[in-house]
């Protein structure tokens, strides 16, 4: 299975932050559409970091006007992405050894989407149970 799958079902719908949005405006994309993490484009639309709840979490006790900062200073910036023929079960291994939960899709330099591990979860439960539906019905057709 791939990561194209994935957005073929999820879809591609982007919600970003510019570089230089405050944490707090970051913060309220987050809670008003119940996702972990945005995509942080510049002007032209390249994709120049990643920006997570715990970017915040981690730094939310040293710095007391963190909600005023630009969302450049707490992104990750060398963001890892993965491109859509990527195998699912590699995208898994490398979201849980990096131990991050969000991988921005990009192709040929345009970002198409952004998958949560959730998603990849998902993905291969669907497929499995898929696999155990027609294993049974293989079964269940040669015993009749």
């Amino acid at each position: 299975m791939k990561v194209s799958t994935i957005l073929a079902t999820k879809g591609n719908k982007l919600i970003s932050v510019a570089p230089n949005s405050s944490v707090r405006e970051a913060l309220s994309l987050l809670a008003q559409h119940n996702i972990g993490a945005l995509v942080v484009l510049s002007d032209a639309g390249a994709l120049t970091g990643i920006f997570s709840e715990r970017d915040v979490v981690r730094r939310l006790l040293d710095e007391s006007d963190l909600l005023m900062q630009p969302v450049e200073n707490l992104m990750t910036a060398e963001v890892v992405t993965c491109v859509p023929q990527d195998d699912l079960m590699s995208v898994a291994n490398v979201m849980t050894e990096r131990r991050f939960r969000h991988l921005p899709v990009v192709e040929e330099g345009t970002l198409l989407g952004i998958i949560s591990i959730g998603d990849v979860l998902k993905a291969q439960r669907d497929y499995y149970h898929g696999q155990i539906d027609t294993l049974e019905t293989q079964i269940l057709a040669t015993e009749n």
